[in-house]
């Protein structure tokens, strides 16, 4: 059971630490101290929500839908692309619209709904957890063991990202550094976006 846990922390680990799309803006958030804890919460329980899909069996059904997955694939790409020209609008003004002390917040509501929309519309998540990580919790006997190693991983991690990211506000107190920031984030979509199009 213990060698299930330690297998899916790392499996998870390995898969959620690269840099995409919603890791840059679990980073924004936590920069900005905005809605930090429940945009970390949300993106942990929806880490769980699919890998628990795909060990109860979901990821042969997805893989059975290439159309369904080219489908979200095509809207999660327009999607990252408008991101990224916000994104990419707010590194170009020079007053650094990301400076927490020059623009009201958005709303918790608004929030949340981006969040839920670069987790659920980027099918390199559902790659990711329902198929790949589904599939290699059936090959532990205790797949559900398995589960709860890549809940502790998609929690230690998105809590280190957005409440850790606090540590950092010394570093980017000038607007400056907030305009690289949100360059690097319109880089980071557009990347992502790419691989989505090119169908990678």
């Amino acid at each position: 059971m213990l060698t299930s846990i330690v297998a899916g922390f790392l499996a998870s680990a390995v898969l959620i630490i690269a840099i995409g799309a919603q890791n840059a803006f679990v980073l924004r958030q936590g920069l900005r101290r905005e809605h930090v804890l429940p945009v970390v919460l949300v993106c942990a329980v929806s880490d769980l929500a699919l890998t628990s899909a795909g060990i109860a069996g979901l990821g042969a059904v997805v893989a059975a839908r290439p159309g369904l997955v080219t489908a979200i694939r095509w809207i999660g790409a327009a999607f990252l692309i408008g991101y990224a020209v916000l994104a990419a609008r707010r590194a170009l003004r020079p007053e650094g619209s990301l400076d927490p002390t020059g623009k009201a917040p958005a709303s918790l509501r608004a929030t949340l709904l981006t969040t839920l929309a670069l987790t659920y519309l980027n099918p390199h998540v559902y790659l990711d957890t329902v198929l790949l990580l589904g599939s290699i919790a059936q090959q532990h006997a205790y797949h559900w063991f398995f589960l709860i190693g890549t809940t502790l991983a998609s929690f230690t991690w998105f809590a280190l990202l957005g409440l850790g990211a606090r540590k950092l506000g010394p570093l980017l107190a000038r607007p400056g550094a907030w305009r690289v920031l949100d360059g690097l984030i319109a880089l980071v979509m557009t990347a992502v976006a790419g691989t989505l199009l090119l169908g990678n």
